[in-house]
């Protein structure tokens, strides 16, 4: 299903089925962060689901998280594959937790020559770890991988200016979350990455509850969003809806004050 909501597409279904209907180079940026796949653990010595009742793992509402670990590698190097045939440009926000450090560590591996550059995003603390022995996670990292890549570590697309933008973003968490979704991206990061890379038209495959959204909207750029999960599918809705009517009443407002300046009011 598609929604257009003026420079707001919003597809809600699975990404790579989608994906394989949008056009090659069709996007100039993708900005996501894909599910950490939480709720896989380690039992003696061997990956299982976590039971339900703990809550610390139940990060979404309506999806388990819990691939097994060459699911998650070969469903998510499917996905990566379609992104960098659509956009030149992918910027991918990644976690090293147990559900999740094997597969992560070999795509990087697979896509080390697309892989450009990586971003430390420093969040200011952790979460206490679930056991002991284990490090308190307070970085997750970015990977910037282009498409047709060259050697070296220059971004064809960066907009930023020599010596103003380090490999470690001090962004925290953020306070403000949104009912079911306990993992939503701060605005401010997808504001520094937007700000600092050609965006006109931006995508996100794991759209969950918006924040992307509503920052190309705060920015005037187009935004291509998709979901799987109704219910957060229509929270990205709302929000996004919210986020352009908030840019139309300060619009109106710029104009009318306007038009008293002309008449000398």
């Amino acid at each position: 299903m598609l929604k257009r909501l003026d420079d707001a597409d919003l597809y809600l279904g699975d990404c790579v089925e989608v994906l394989k209907t949008l056009p090659d180079n069709s996007v100039d940026l993708v900005i996501t962060s894909p599910p950490y796949n939480m709720r896989t653990r380690v039992r003696n010595g061997k990956y299982t689901t976590r039971e339900k009742s703990e809550h610390f793992s139940k990060k979404y509402e309506h999806f388990d998280d819990a691939l097994p670990i060459d699911d998650y590698f070969s469903f998510h190097c499917g996905v990566i594959d379609e992104l960098l045939r659509v956009s030149d440009t992918v910027i991918l926000n990644m976690q090293i937790v147990t559900g999740s450090k094997e597969a992560w560590f070999k795509i990087i591996g697979k896509y080390a020559l697309n892989i450009k550059d990586i971003v430390v995003w420093d969040k200011g603390h952790g979460q206490p770890a679930m056991h002991s022995g284990i490090l308190n996670r307070a970085t997750e990292l970015i990977l910037i991988l282009e498409s047709n890549p060259q050697a070296g570590r220059f971004l064809r697309n960066a907009t930023f200016d020599r010596g103003t933008l380090s490999d470690i973003w001090r962004i925290g968490r953020g306070g403000k979350k949104v009912k079911g979704h306990g993992a939503v991206f701060p605005e401010k990061l997808v504001e520094l990455i937007v700000d600092n890379f050609k965006s006109d038209i931006v995508l996100d495959p794991f759209m969950g509850t918006g924040t992307t959204g509503v920052v190309c909207v705060n920015k005037c750029r187009k935004f291509i969003g998709i979901e799987i999960t109704e219910n957060y599918f229509n929270i990205s809705e709302q929000r996004i809806l919210q986020a352009q009517e908030t840019i139309l009443e300060k619009l109106n407002g710029f104009m009318r004050n306007q038009k008293r300046i002309r008449m000398g009011e």
